[in-house]
């Protein structure tokens, strides 16, 4: 793993347009995509019926874009953390886009840019690009820009 970590937010903020990671690779299995599932109530069956989604345009079942999209938020723990505040929060997403499907049995990792750190009231607000890619594949599974809120 190759998190970086900010002293305080001013060293967070002198970092905006560096690069973050690569994250380790985590394996989105059949399993995953079923809890997943049922989490969100999103049962369509290129996600979850497997023999169905083997005939279907992919040829195998596939990770729900916002599954995907949701491991910005180990992978952001994974990419860096910051010290002398007493906490971080998802404070969302500014764009999301969904390249290409994932799927079952593909690794993905991520890698991220600071591309924005302002002042907030009692902290900072950091936006950061994460791109998520597939082993193997030309392009991202997904590019996310999250915004992220540190208190102090």
């Amino acid at each position: 793993m190759t998190r970086r970590t900010f002293a305080n937010l001013a060293a967070l903020g002198a970092a905006v347009g560096e690069p973050l990671g690569p994250t380790e690779w985590q394996t989105i299995t059949q399993e995953r995509i079923n809890g997943f599932a049922d989490a969100t109530g999103d049962h369509q069956w290129i996600h979850v019926d497997v023999d169905a989604a083997k005939q279907g345009p992919f040829g195998a079942p596939i990770a729900h874009g916002y599954l995907t999209m949701s491991l910005c938020a180990p992978f952001l723990a994974e990419l860096a953390a910051v010290e002398g505040v007493s906490m971080g929060i998802n404070y969302g997403v500014n764009k999301a886009r969904f390249i290409t499907p994932v799927k079952v049995g593909s690794r993905v990792r991520a890698t991220g840019a600071i591309t924005e750190v302002a002042d907030v009231p009692g902290g900072a607000q950091a936006v950061v690009t994460i791109t998520i890619e597939i082993e193997g594949e030309p392009k991202p599974a997904a590019v996310v820009e999250t915004v992220s809120r540190y208190l102090v």
